[in-house]
């Protein structure tokens, strides 16, 4: 089984795409997938992605070879993504109304 390990990546040119960034990490570990980050209306990169390397040995081969490095006027950042853990989904119990007498409600007044 393959235990993939997602990174963040930041701070990477926003002209860089998809195929150079995994040109760029490649040596350093085998890539499964990658996600560059982009604003929904304009499709322009915000400068981040995400990807998922092979192991872990590949992910502390990558961090070690490339967080830090500078490329042109702006310095990557490379980290390992945790996932958040996953919350439980709140149970709601029925409220039961106490018996008695029904409160009757006042009559809207007439114009």
């Amino acid at each position: 089984m393959v235990e993939l390990v997602k990174l963040y990546i930041g701070g990477f040119p926003l002209e860089m795409t998809e195929l150079e960034l995994v040109q760029m990490v490649s040596p350093y570990g085998e890539v499964s997938t990658i996600k560059i980050v982009r604003d929904k209306v304009t499709r322009k990169c915000k400068g981040y992605a995400f990807m998922e390397v092979v192991n872990r040995e590949a992910a502390d081969n990558v961090i070690d070879a490339l967080d830090g490095t500078r490329m042109g006027d702006r310095e990557l950042t490379i980290s390992i993504k945790e996932d958040e853990p996953i919350r439980p989904v709140p149970v709601y119990k029925k409220v039961e109304r106490p018996t008695g007498p029904v409160k009757m409600k006042r009559p809207r007044r007439q114009i």
